[in-house]
């Protein structure tokens, strides 16, 4: 049925109900670059909240390329609330638990144990194993805020230049940020792959190339910078952390807290593995298969962790049940702002497709000798880069290539490989217009020159290797299914 015609630069375009379009090749190829651009101005010189940025670009994509302001703003919202109900629901949960490790002492069990039975040689090695292990429920500023004291601390009683022990767990909370779910990143990209995206197959991948990445980079580059900034934790910073400490609680055994940060791991994996054991395993209908599937579903597997880990963190730690329970309270307003950029991620990622410039893409990736994951680094690192903004940059790129994948008819490997190259990308040459440069510049005192030749570096390093990882991986997967 005919809904609407409007001339464009290269005939007519016809919109019907299934909002299938035909639109000049030229002007779609225009209004991407230019919205792009418009992107990249919003977020680093009008300094606009992404949100608003993405909503911008998807209606400058879409009334530029001749679709329509009102199917584009259709486009937009329907996309919108397709990404929230995918993945919503998994950052919210996933917050939930990380503020519940925190308020119950987990994380300080975790940490103290660990840092207690090192000797001074082992500390970076122990450190990025500490940054890995809260890096994993946790949100990167969120384990960040948690782990500054202790870097500052264990660099202050080992006598260790602070480098050596800042870089190897930053590097452990960063890399499990960009690979590995439930991350907002990673999520957020693969909720742009709806039909190969798989959540558990990307943690199968994910933890073993972070751990591989953080090996070689993290307690290795951190002697070269300590050389480049060979400077003591700030004192000053230890007496104030030392002063504000926080209510005496009976903590949790280290056992049952590692066990809580590890149980959704544990639980999303599951299905994977019975997935690649036993072919066709997720489409039986027998009690053992829907019982797997169903824990190993990414939201039940998050939901059964969380109330665990309130169960017994709470008795272990003897705490009252008021205080967790209102921990997952206080855990969302930190993760709004996160939300709602996920989902204007899906909307303009939504517009793309519509308008049919992802079929554009799709088929310049299919005919080119490009490595599909070699591109999707690359356009990650360039809108990182111009942005500064680690998720504008994966849900961005996911948006573009999400439907190239479609056309080549990509398999849920294929998918996980480039997840986890675009969330390399998206960490790379972390400066001056990121948040996170000057939260490390702040923390730990130093210059902008310093915190470039440290912090930045070292992002370089592991989205680079991360990339190598991902490069080496595709020779032995096919990219069909």
């Amino acid at each position: 049925m005919l809904l609407a015609s409007q001339p464009t630069a290269g005939g007519y375009l016809t919109l019907a109900a299934s909002q299938a379009v035909s639109l000049n090749t030229t002007q779609l190829g225009i209004s991407l670059v230019l919205s792009l651009a418009v992107l990249i101005f919003l977020v680093t010189v009008v300094k606009l909240h992404p949100f608003v940025s993405l909503l911008g670009a998807a209606l400058v994509v879409g009334i530029g390329s001749g679709y329509g302001p009102v199917a584009t703003l259709t486009s937009f919202t329907g996309e919108f609330g397709s990404t929230m109900g995918s993945v919503g629901i998994l950052i919210g949960l996933g917050a939930m638990i990380g503020k519940v490790l925190m308020d119950t002492g987990a994380t300080d069990q975790v940490v103290n144990t660990l840092v207690a039975k090192s000797k001074p040689a082992t500390i970076p090695w122990i450190m990025a194993l500490i940054g890995a292990l809260i890096g994993l429920p946790m949100f990167f500023e969120v384990g960040l805020v948690i782990l500054v004291p202790v870097i500052i601390l264990v660099a202050r009683r080992t006598k260790l230049p602070l480098m050596r022990v800042a870089i190897p767990t930053l590097a452990g909370l960063s890399i499990m940020h960009a690979c590995v779910p439930p991350h907002p990143g990673p999520l957020a990209a693969l909720s742009q792959f709806k039909q190969t995206g798989n959540v558990g197959l990307t943690m199968m991948f994910g933890i073993p190339f972070a751990l591989i990445t953080l090996v070689v980079v993290g307690p290795g580059f951190s002697r070269l910078a300590s050389r480049w900034v060979p400077i003591q934790a700030p004192a000053d910073f230890v007496a104030k952390s030392e002063q504000a400490g926080k209510e005496e609680t009976r903590l949790p055994s280290f056992a049952i807290s590692v066990c809580c940060i590890l149980l959704p791991a544990v639980l999303m994996l599951l299905t994977s593995i019975f997935e690649i054991a036993i072919p066709g395993f997720k489409d039986r209908t027998d009690g053992l298969a829907q019982t797997i599937n169903f824990i190993g579903n990414p939201v039940m597997a998050l939901a059964i962790a969380l109330i665990v880990s309130m169960l017994v963190l709470k008795a272990a730690s003897g705490i009252s049940w008021k205080t967790v329970n209102d921990s997952l309270g206080a855990s969302l307003p930190a993760v709004a702002g996160i939300l709602l950029i996920v989902g204007a991620g899906g909307g303009f990622k939504g517009v793309l497709v519509s308008t049919g410039i992802g079929k554009i893409i799709g088929t310049f990736v299919e005919h080119s000798n490009i490595s599909i994951f070699l591109l999707g680094w690359v356009i990650a690192v360039f809108v990182r880069i111009a942005t500064g903004s680690a998720t504008v940059s994966i849900l961005t790129t996911a948006g573009i290539l999400s439907n190239a994948m479609t056309m080549m008819h990509a398999g849920s490997t294929a998918t996980t490989l480039l997840v986890i190259a675009i969330g390399a990308g998206s960490i790379f040459l972390s400066h001056l217009n990121d948040a996170g440069f000057w939260l490390i510049k702040e923390y730990f005192g130093l210059s902008v020159g310093e915190t470039l030749k440290t912090w930045s570096v070292l992002e370089c390093l592991l989205s680079v290797v991360v990339l190598v990882l991902v490069m080496i991986a595709s020779i032995f997967v096919p990219i069909t299914a």
